[in-house]
């Protein structure tokens, strides 16, 4: 048996039903909007807030360490300035005593200069705790916001996202029963047009969302459904405003059952 013919009204109707369902689509997303992109970006800050606590915690860590060194220092240059007193008592002569001193000297000298580093390490430890103190609550309320964020996204997601999938394969299969030419043509227009509307009504005169009135000889080629006809304005295939009104009340019956 020969493959029945599909007219030109049958490709139109058949596009406009696919354009239904996409804009459908584009509805579901739109009500998402940016939240995906809020909570993402949410996330990488949050990321970024515990990565900064941690470096940190890192180094007051490594503060901690050099006010422990420095201790110990000041403890040694103790105990070498009470050993060199305790040899002085027992020099044979002045240069003896004098390369003693000097020792004990240099001791002292490292133990003000430790003492210095001890009070700058502790006046850094002041700083760093300031800093993450203001951390820890920029990072509690980038969690709230973001808890809060996510909560409205997977709202949206219970309430969209079976639809939208049950949408997107009817657009799939819409889509297989037209022929490639066609699909290609208003995937591209619907791709470099703005919200996505690749095929519009006539509506008063005028292409659908356009100001650009269609010549009568036009309106007239398009409500004969013969041949596909664009707009040479907005590059959109157009249909008259009956076949896109039947094709809309037969879609919203569909959408309302799934």
């Amino acid at each position: 048996m020969a493959k029945k013919e599909v007219t030109v009204e049958e490709k139109l109707r058949a596009l406009y039903d696919l354009q239904l369902i996409d804009s459908r689509i584009d509805e579901i997303r739109n009500v998402r909007g940016e939240l995906p992109l809020e909570v993402e970006d949410l996330e990488d800050e949050v990321a970024g807030l515990n990565t900064r606590l941690d470096k940190l915690k890192k180094d007051l860590s490594e503060i901690d360490e050099g006010i422990k060194t420095k201790k110990n220092l000041i403890e040694e240059a103790k105990t070498l300035i009470k050993k060199y007193a305790e040899q002085q008592k027992n020099v044979r002569n002045n240069r003896e005593y004098n390369s003693l001193t000097k020792e004990m000297e240099f001791q002292e000298l490292e133990i003000q200069l430790a003492e210095k580093h001890i009070k700058e390490f502790k006046a850094q430890i002041v700083h760093k705790n300031e800093i993450i103190d203001q951390t820890k609550k920029r990072l509690s309320e980038r969690n709230t916001h973001l808890d809060h964020k996510k909560g409205e996204l997977d709202e949206i997601l219970a309430e969209t996202e079976k639809e939208e999938q049950v949408l997107m394969q009817k657009s799939e299969d819409f889509g297989s029963n037209i022929e490639e030419r066609l699909v290609k043509a208003y995937k591209r227009i619907r791709k470099n047009v703005k919200n996505g509307l690749a095929i519009v009504p006539i509506e008063r005169g005028a292409s659908g969302g356009s100001f650009f009135t269609i010549p009568p000889q036009v309106q007239m080629e398009i409500a004969s459904r013969k041949k596909i006809i664009i707009d040479e304005h907005s590059g959109r295939i157009l249909v008259d405003k009956e076949l896109a009104q039947e094709e809309k009340d037969k879609m919203m019956s569909m959408f309302s059952k799934l």
